[in-house]
């Protein structure tokens, strides 16, 4: 005669339903540390993996700098005492000022779900106003023309559609639509998606460098890799999408990574200092004085497009700024001379 599922033990019917049981004589677990809970407060609202590095990062030197206080038992007075270190004594921009604010402000509304009346009063740095380095012409053709590999083909597509070096490095086989003529910004700046034109000058080289790419994840495959990381819970919905050829990276790495989480064997996309350091190196070979980085080529690529006479909301949309006022700063730096007005001494 069976007996009734009541008069079963507890660890012996959990064992076979396959649920877990706690024992009511064990301790309760731990609660979640602070900086646990201010990641998953970020991952919640789906900000970046930057945003969320950084914020844990100024919450962690918040905390440090007032000797391992609470968040809790502060107030303004220390939030203003640490923002006037870090502009006095570390002198650090405005906006990293900025930032270091808005990862505090977080804290206390999102995780610790304080209401204080003096956050509203707290004020940001002002950040001054830059001219963003733009460069000519000739001088883009020059640093071009002193990159190789796939650094060139990096360069040319950061000048040649206004990408954003994260965005042009983080670009899937999928985004890239040679019979369109255009590459798909996935989840860009405010994680908004755009659309931007392919240059016909690169559909080949392009072509031919996504060749070697399908043989490498070709050999990858072979070898039981082959995975890429994959976005949101994509990996959940779509188990063996990550190995398939439309999600891998235009730029992978040259290195494999295990993921901890899932045993997988990874590639991560190209490194974003490879192409820093290479921008660096290709500019000091073509003598160019002025502090250009692969955000200038963005500039440049923006700056020349009204220089050509396009509409300057076209160009808005193809950088991707939510506000046209962002783009405007390209009409002050047009090779006009200072705000397009001959100079008197070109008279004499």
């Amino acid at each position: 005669m069976l007996a009734h599922p009541s008069a079963v033990p507890v660890d012996a019917q959990a064992l076979a339903t396959g649920w877990r049981v706690r024992d009511a004589s064990a301790p309760p677990p731990d609660p979640p540390r602070l900086l646990d809970r201010v990641r998953q407060a970020i991952r919640l609202r789906h900000y970046s993996r930057r945003t969320e590095e950084a914020y844990a990062g100024w919450i962690r030197r918040f905390i440090l700098f007032h000797r391992r206080r609470h968040p809790r038992e502060m107030g303004e007075a220390e939030v203003t005492a640490f923002l006037s270190s870090l502009a006095v004594e570390r002198r650090v921009s405005a906006s990293t000022q900025n930032q270091a604010l808005s990862a505090i402000l977080f804290l206390y509304e999102h995780v610790l779900g304080v209401e204080l009346d003096w956050l509203d009063d707290v004020v940001r740095a002002k950040a001054p106003a830059r001219l963003p380095v733009v460069l000519t012409r000739e001088e883009v053709r020059a640093i071009l023309g002193r990159l190789t590999g796939t650094s060139r083909l990096v360069g040319v597509l950061l000048y040649g559609t206004g990408l954003r070096l994260l965005e042009c490095l983080r670009l899937r086989v999928k985004d890239v639509d040679f019979g369109r003529n255009e590459i798909i910004v996935r989840s860009g700046k405010g994680g908004r998606d755009r659309r931007t034109m392919l240059p016909a000058s690169v559909k080949d080289p392009l072509g031919e460098h996504l060749r070697r790419v399908l043989v490498q994840h070709q050999a990858d495959l072979a070898r039981g890799g082959g995975w890429v990381e994959l976005p949101d819970a994509l990996a959940r919905k779509y188990p063996g999408a990550g190995r398939d050829w439309a999600w891998q990276w235009v730029f992978p790495a040259t290195r494999h990574y295990v993921d901890a989480a899932t045993g997988q064997r990874r590639r991560h996309h190209l490194h974003e200092t490879v192409m820093q350091r290479a921008m660096r190196m290709a500019t000091l070979a073509a003598g160019i004085s002025k502090p250009a980085s692969c955000h200038s080529l963005r500039h440049s690529f923006a700056t020349h497009l009204l220089e050509d006479g396009h509409d300057i909301r076209t160009v808005q949309e193809l950088l991707g700024h939510k506000d046209v006022s962002t783009t405007m700063i390209y009409t002050h730096v047009l090779n006009r001379g200072g705000r397009g007005v001959p100079s008197p001494a070109d008279r004499l």
